[in-house]
């Protein structure tokens, strides 16, 4: 069996636009990620397939008990149920033109085993053969994974009517309580944005997480990473619980959409080598844990099972997808915004989509938007940020807080608020009002800045499937693409964003893009400009200290891609002189940037 038909996955993206992409292109193969942590979204998800599918549907009321673990429970059932039939529905077409049987095929690597078996097929002329190849190549279809994705830091915990708290309750939570309960097998869920000791001790007691089938785990832990040391840590954690990490997913710290995680200076490059030289020792010391916690549990290990290295964050080209996998040997390459552009495999509403297609470089922007305090890249120009500032000029600025999942401050309230609830924005403003200093209008500026993203980030995919709003106070859409999508400008089909991926054809722009280890280092050196001129104290040593480590961490990275760039480019060496300069040039400004905090 073929596990892994596709070389690249489709990530997750904000908590709407890849809700149901599994029903768009798992029976193709490729794999891809669902938030399932906003459960109102969810919901209406489920009566919409319901419909969809002519069964009955039954609401899961928020007034019945475990009710967010039941609604992401039978909306992944429901998913599962339906790319089982699409998958009987394609293995029982024909090889035609046109039939999703034959764009499977299309669609697959020019490498894959599988595709030369098709083409092959294809110039047999021997009917008895070529049936006897149609029918072996049925037997190898297999779906792409349906993996979910939880934000760790997403993990308000939520009380009763009396105000009690309720017992293994929080966000987090219950959504791993809800996916462990489903039929999803051959998964995996992705846990992004740290360790949360809380939801992994919650895990230890699930035995789902334990369970093989075939020398497979049926669930698989999918830890989003940012370097080695967190890899390390976090793997070393749950292995201690008798808890086996299937997968490391790296991801650039800046260069990605949504939540951006910066580094202190590590660049991707370097990492990706790092991971690749330690390996095998990650596998080793990682196994000698976990085998001595199943052991002290009474369990017998398995034999050594394996780690993925998947990456993912700002990759635009076959060559750079082709460089990662081959040079590296990662086993999967995330493609994420650039599908933001591809109506078949998301769900996005017209005037969203449209706003995508002309962004720039100019319009996608490393923000303070987020409540969680962590930078977010986002699309200037939505929906969303509109309706925050007519609410400002209207003189009621702030959202109505109907999700509560961010809410994390506790500055004017012994219970945690949101800092884009109209709670606590307008508390904010008097205060910065009675304080009146010179800084009011900056931070001003950063609190009305604030986004509702429980809502924002699912509003898009209701108004693309034509349902009721979560609530009809928010209407507004926030869209979080990654800094790559400004070198895409069209609107495509699936076959052709899975062609532009593997090079038989081109979709960027007619605009220069620079190479994505290139822009990387150019994102970190603006990050790190802004950052530093906000010091207000140059005596603080350990300020100081910590932006010349950064600083060298990038002058570092620079030497590194110098010392491969014979392997990134093997072809058009006009790039690679291009490449040469815009290192030069970086090096020159960290230097730079260097004399000011000397």
């Amino acid at each position: 069996m073929y596990t892994h038909i596709h070389t690249f996955h489709i990530p997750v993206m904000g908590l709407g636009y890849t809700v149901d992409t599994p029903v768009k292109v798992a029976r193709f193969g490729i794999s891809s990620v669902v938030s399932i942590i906003e459960d109102s979204l969810i919901e209406r998800m489920r009566q919409y397939y319901y419909e969809k599918i002519n069964e009955p549907y039954r609401p899961i009321h928020a007034s019945e008990p475990d009710y967010r673990a039941r609604r992401i429970t039978d909306y992944l059932n429901l998913l599962n149920r339906m790319v089982n039939q699409q998958m009987e529905k394609l293995k029982a077409s024909a090889f035609e033109t046109g039939s999703e049987l034959t764009q499977y095929f299309e669609m697959l690597p020019e490498g894959s085993i599988l595709k030369k078996m098709y083409r092959q097929m294809l110039e047999m002329h021997d009917r008895f053969e070529r049936k006897k190849t149609e029918q072996k190549l049925r037997r190898e279809i297999k779906a792409g994974s349906i993996d979910v994705n939880i934000m760790t830091k997403v993990d308000n915990t939520r009380y009763t009517a009396t105000g009690e708290i309720i017992e293994n309750g929080s966000d987090a939570i219950t959504a791993l309580r809800g996916y462990a309960n489903s039929e999803l097998t051959d998964s995996a869920i992705v846990f992004s944005a740290g360790m949360n000791p809380r939801l992994f001790g919650y895990m230890e007691n699930l035995d789902i997480f334990s369970e093989m089938r075939d020398g497979r785990f049926v669930k698989k832990i999918v830890i989003k990473v940012s370097d080695y040391r967190s890899a390390i840590i976090q793997g070393k954690y749950l292995a201690k619980r008798g808890l086996w990490v299937s997968e490391f997913r790296i991801e650039s710290g800046l260069n990605c959409g949504g939540h951006a995680f910066a580094s202190d200076g590590y660049m991707l490059g370097p990492i990706l080598q790092e991971f690749k030289n330690k390996r095998e020792a990650l596998n080793v010391e990682l196994f000698d844990i976990y085998c001595r916690a199943l052991t002290e549990k009474g369990k017998t290990p398995p034999a050594r099972p394996p780690i993925r290295i998947t990456v993912q964050g700002g990759v635009g080209t076959c060559d750079e997808d082709s460089f990662l996998r081959n040079y590296y040997q990662v086993d999967s390459v995330g493609w994420g915004s650039p599908f933001l552009l591809v109506p078949e495999a998301v769900s996005i509403d017209g005037e969203t989509l449209k706003l995508l297609a002309a962004a720039g470089e100019d319009d996608i922007v490393l923000s303070n938007n987020s409540p969680l305090g962590v930078p977010f890249n986002f699309l200037k120009g939505a929906s969303g940020e509109k309706e925050k500032y007519r609410w400002a000029r209207e003189g009621r600025p702030g959202s109505p807080c109907i999700s509560r999942m961010l809410q994390s401050n506790t500055e004017f309230t012994d219970k945690p608020i949101c800092t884009a609830s109209a709670s606590f924005i307008r508390r904010k403003l008097r205060q910065l009002q009675e304080e009146g200093d010179s800084r009011c209008g900056q931070q001003t500026e950063e609190t009305l800045a604030k986004e509702c993203l429980c809502i924002g980030l699912s509003n898009s995919a209701l108004e693309a499937n034509h349902l009721p709003p979560i609530n009809s106070a928010v209407m507004g859409v926030t869209v979080c693409p990654g800094p790559n999508l400004a070198y895409f400008d069209k609107v495509v089909s699936l076959g052709e964003m899975v062609s532009h991926i593997y090079g038989r054809t081109n979709l960027l722009r007619k605009t220069s893009r620079p190479h994505m280890f290139i822009k990387e280092l150019k994102i970190y050196l603006a990050y790190l400009r802004e950052r530093i001129s906000k010091i207000t104290d140059f005596a603080n040593v350990k300020i100081i200290n910590y932006y010349r480590s950064f600083c060298r961490n990038l002058h570092d990275a620079v030497t590194y891609y110098r010392s491969i760039e014979e392997k990134i480019f093997t072809r058009n060496t006009g790039e690679r002189e291009i490449f040469g300069r815009e290192l030069t040039l970086i090096d020159a400004e960290i230097t730079q940037i260097e004399t000011t905090i000397a």
